[in-house]
């Protein structure tokens, strides 16, 4: 089910308040609209649906685009998403788009409900005001950048904790979880790139008109991006060596147990051979001794012990 919301600041009083109108100044927030919602917005402030639409297709990149026809610029950025499951939780990332709309409106549209934009529709961010568009853009992606750093700490923490485990016991499920995280770490340091370079051409001016004070949040969002990349391949390093070397103790692990029932089933081979021989139907050596059964025993044992200890001197068992 899609959601639309108006939210509104008023210039006089500062109140950051919920509206049901298109009034100029306001921010559209679309989180997976229909048709009608889309539609609704569109006709309301004279835009283009194509904006909204691209930025609901799952694939779709970080970027800046700009309409001339209607005065309308996108932002695009990824945001970091975690699906919470049963056994882990997957780390991902989708699309949030941004839409400046002359010096009248601003929308945000994304696929899903997102951290970043819940914070700001509960007034957890201070100096935001709906009006200021450049400011509000740069706040977004300061924001983004501070949860990459935020979900890519707890990456590492259960990293840690699944390495644990596996210290112990070897588990499937542990190793899945790790084969997990790190496909979230290839999702992060490729989402964080593509952000870094709409940041970058932010910076220069050319796309947005840029004021002294919302430029120290741009260049303060672009160092918290910065930090977010190394951080991704650090701990990216990190995991592919881990998992390298679990496949090697796996490996290992396997190439004993080969050796240990390949052993086994020599030793059991030569008792085996020695009665198989002396169960013909032909003479053989004892046959009519006495104690023919004690002598071709012990002769099996000794044979058996012999064979055991040149295996255990080759260390194959």
């Amino acid at each position: 089910m899609g959601l639309l919301k108006i939210y509104n600041t008023d210039l006089e009083t500062n109140e950051f308040r919920e509206i049901k109108e298109f009034k100029k100044g306001s921010w559209i927030n679309l989180v997976n609209p229909s048709e009608r919602e889309i539609k609704k917005v569109c006709e309301n402030i004279m835009i283009e649906e194509d904006f909204i639409r691209e930025v609901l297709d799952e694939e779709e990149k970080a970027r800046i685009d700009q309409e001339e026809d209607d005065n309308t610029t996108l932002f695009v950025i990824s945001v970091p998403t975690v699906e919470k499951g049963e056994e882990s939780d997957t780390y991902d990332t989708i699309p949030l788009g941004m839409i400046v709309v002359r010096d009248d409106f601003f929308i945000t549209v994304s696929l899903e409900k997102t951290k970043v934009i819940e914070d700001f529709e509960k007034k957890k961010i201070k100096n935001f005001q709906t009006y200021k568009k450049t400011r509000f853009i740069f706040q977004i992606m300061y924001l983004n950048a501070s949860y990459y750093l935020t979900y890519l700490k707890q990456i590492n923490k259960e990293t840690e904790i699944a390495e644990y485990i596996l210290k112990n016991s070897m588990k499937n499920k542990e190793l899945l979880k790790l084969l997990s995280l790190e496909k979230g770490l290839v999702y992060f340091t490729t989402a964080i790139k593509s952000n870094e370079l709409v940041m970058e051409k932010t910076l220069r001016g050319k796309i947005i008109k840029l004021y002294e004070d919302d430029e120290e949040i741009l260049e303060d969002a672009i160092t918290e991006n910065r930090q977010a990349i190394e951080m991704a391949q650090i701990y990216t390093n990190i995991l592919n060596g881990t998992m390298d070397t679990y496949a090697s103790i796996i490996s290992n692990n396997l190439n004993g147990v080969m050796k240990f029932l390949t052993s086994i089933t020599i030793i059991l081979a030569v008792p085996t051979m020695i009665s198989s021989l002396w169960g013909m139907n032909v003479g053989l050596p004892f046959q009519n001794n006495q104690y023919g059964f004690i002598i071709i025993l012990a002769i099996s044992i000794l044979m058996t012990l012999i064979v055991t200890w040149w295996l255990n001197r080759k260390d194959m068992l």
